[in-house]
């Protein structure tokens, strides 16, 4: 457990809540970012970052850090009408172990045939919680690789002993909760389709820095739906602000969420503000 993990689970008596914005292929310069708080009394604390240049560095830290709930940008389920064409297993975990198993290229190729056979207008299938989100496909490969980003997440959850409400729960109990986050949903209310963030250089320009500012601010006032006021220490302010790829703030976004979740918990149904009536395969993004 990483020294900063320990000093945000130390303050209170609060679970140590986590917001993860993800890379299927991450690098020292694209780093998967994972925002560290707690919450009381309707405000989100944030504590830190922590930042990733590998998949294994960040599974190894789940693993190692005893106690979270944690929200993660990217899907954990394929749609149920895509995994029934493909005939591959409709049971969730077996799913996810066949899934792992298949390189990119395969997964690419089989999606693609797939999109080919289909009428223009529905190439992709969806899952039931991607429209009410407005997330792109879980079956995606390209702009973005969200069914790289699920091929590479969610076997590390399980191996890292976390349970996913409404689709598995892990032998080692309930101490690490990970959830399906999406930040685009929380921004897109914040501060609608203005766009705050971009990994091109040419793109990173001064008035998405300005977007950045007024979705920073929004999230400080509580002014969601969520109902949940975003606390930010000074020196973590600016680089928030300063990181022109969006990262940190999308991982502040699905701490949020992940804060709003963990409020909801309950030994009835899936808990966590997921709806009872989540597809067992295809599962829910939270807040949606």
């Amino acid at each position: 457990m990483s020294n900063a993990a320990q000093a945000a689970a130390s303050r209170g008596r609060h679970v140590l809540l986590i917001g993860c914005d993800f890379s299927s292929a991450p690098t020292s310069r694209k780093p998967i970012v994972v925002a560290l708080g707690s919450a009381s009394d309707g405000r989100v604390a944030l504590h830190g970052f922590e930042c990733f240049a590998s998949l294994d560095a960040w599974g190894c830290w789940l693993a190692e850090t005893p106690q979270w709930i944690g929200a993660f940008d990217f899907p954990f389920g394929l749609p149920r009408e895509l995994v029934v064409d493909l005939g591959w297993p409709s049971e969730w975990k077996l799913l996810i172990e066949h899934y792992a198993a298949i390189d990119r290229s395969t997964i690419r190729d089989t999606f693609a045939a797939f999109c080919a056979a289909r009428p223009s207008g529905s190439k992709f299938a969806h899952r039931a919680t991607d429209r009410p989100a407005g997330s792109s496909p879980s079956m995606k490969w390209v702009n973005p690789p969200v069914a790289f980003m699920l091929h590479a997440g969610v076997s590390r959850l399980i191996a890292a002993g976390a349970s996913l409400p409404g689709l598995h729960v892990a032998a080692e109990g309930g101490s690490r909760i990970a959830l399906e986050g999406y930040p685009g949903l929380l921004a897109r209310e914040l501060v609608g389709r203005r766009s705050y963030k971009s990994d091109q250089v040419a793109a990173q320009t001064a008035q998405r820095r300005l977007v950045r500012n007024d979705l920073l601010a929004a999230l400080e006032r509580g002014s969601s739906r969520l109902e949940l006021r975003l606390v930010v220490p000074g020196d973590l302010r600016e680089r928030l602000l300063a990181d022109a790829k969006g990262d940190h703030i999308d991982a502040v976004q699905c701490l949020v969420q992940a804060a709003w979740a963990a409020a909801r918990r309950t030994s009835e149904g899936p808990g966590y503000g997921l709806p009872s009536t989540v597809d067992p395969l295809e599962g829910w993004i939270v807040t949606a």
